[in-house]
């Protein structure tokens, strides 16, 4: 008779044979002979058994899930990643368990050690840990790719390519005629803020010698943007364009001069980086990151090593495209 719940002491006893045999049977075991198997998988089709997914993973030492630790879980840059990944995730029969380490760099670690024992591996993305915290971070016996993190204990790792990539659009800036250059720069301690800031400060460098560009430290959210402008206001600096280290803050920065009637790009340009979705709506100039396409190789490459592929301490770059929009066309107001 067809039981409402159905345990694995049922089919072992209505197939006479062992509860490790069942087990054996159910999870594809080559050491099964086909009798037993056929005598098992009808059993357990006639009780209605369904395998407990938990004590399946406990007895498999798998979980099926790939743990992700990311600074935010807010805005497009970290959907359009998780986005990816979910996608990779979902082709390969795992899924994602998200956590949130609000750019903290004791909540990363805790967040980090909280996956141990829950999920086959990690990706981590700890921008804000320097290589000692994240070594000490990541669990020992748990494989990890990082992505946009410092590394002092050779894992896989995915790197943005940040110096191309502001390169280009401060040549691009500098081509339009632009001489008074403001960075609005991601926080102190963030990898990719470092990056970006220096590649800027060198780029200014070679296009504008002898000029000093202006720096404005921002937090990588709109809100920074706009109070930088404010800032740059208040202070009486002249400018004549702003090149964000992300295009929230470049968004920010936007809405703040057209509110205050300024002509973007007529009086000043603006350039982002990242390319989240809205900026291609609002016509930002930027530099592509190909966010989805980074979460996705991430994930696969953990898949591929929990499947038996080797996971080599190899940083593999994420090549980023300028795209050059309205913000900073040449002679438009």
């Amino acid at each position: 008779m067809r039981q409402a719940s159905a345990t694995i002491r049922d089919v072992a006893r209505e197939a006479d044979v062992s509860v490790a045999s069942v087990s054996r049977a159910l999870n594809g075991h080559s050491s099964v002979h086909p009798d037993t198997r056929a005598r098992v998988l009808a059993a357990a089709k006639s009780l209605g058994y369904v395998p407990h997914a938990g004590a399946r993973s406990l007895s498999l030492a798998r979980s099926h899930a790939i743990g992700v630790v990311l600074p935010d879980l807010h805005g497009e840059f970290f959907s359009e990643i998780v986005r990816g990944m979910d996608r990779e995730v979902t082709a390969r029969g795992y899924h994602l368990l998200l956590s949130n380490m609000h750019a903290d760099a004791a909540l990363a670690a805790q967040a980090v050690r909280s996956m141990r024992g829950r999920v086959d591996g990690l990706v981590v993305m700890a921008p804000q840990l320097d290589a000692a915290g994240l070594d000490d971070a990541l669990p020992r016996d748990v494989p990890a790719v990082l992505v946009n993190s410092h590394d002092g204990a050779g894992h896989a790792a995915f790197r943005i390519d940040n110096g191309a990539g502001m390169a280009a659009v401060v040549a691009h800036v500098v081509a339009t005629g632009r001489r008074a250059l403001v960075h609005i720069a991601g926080p102190d301690g963030n990898i990719d803020a470092q990056e970006r800031r220096d590649a800027f400060l060198a780029a200014c460098a070679r296009h504008l010698p002898g000029v000093q560009p202006t720096v404005v430290v921002g937090d990588f959210h709109e809100e920074s943007g706009g109070a930088a402008v404010a800032m740059l206001r208040a202070r009486g600096i002249a400018f004549d364009a702003i090149v964000a280290a992300n295009d929230q803050m470049a968004l920010g920065a936007l809405t703040a001069l057209r509110d205050a009637g300024t002509a973007v790009p007529g009086e000043v340009a603006i350039a982002g980086f990242d390319d989240i979705p809205l900026s291609r709506y609002l016509g930002l100039t930027t530099v592509r990151v190909p966010l989805a396409e980074m979460g996705a190789r991430a994930v696969a490459r953990l898949i591929d090593a929990l499947e038996g592929a080797t996971l080599t301490p190899e940083t593999q770059t994420v090549p980023t495209e300028f795209i050059p929009r309205l913000t900073t066309a040449a002679g438009a107001s």
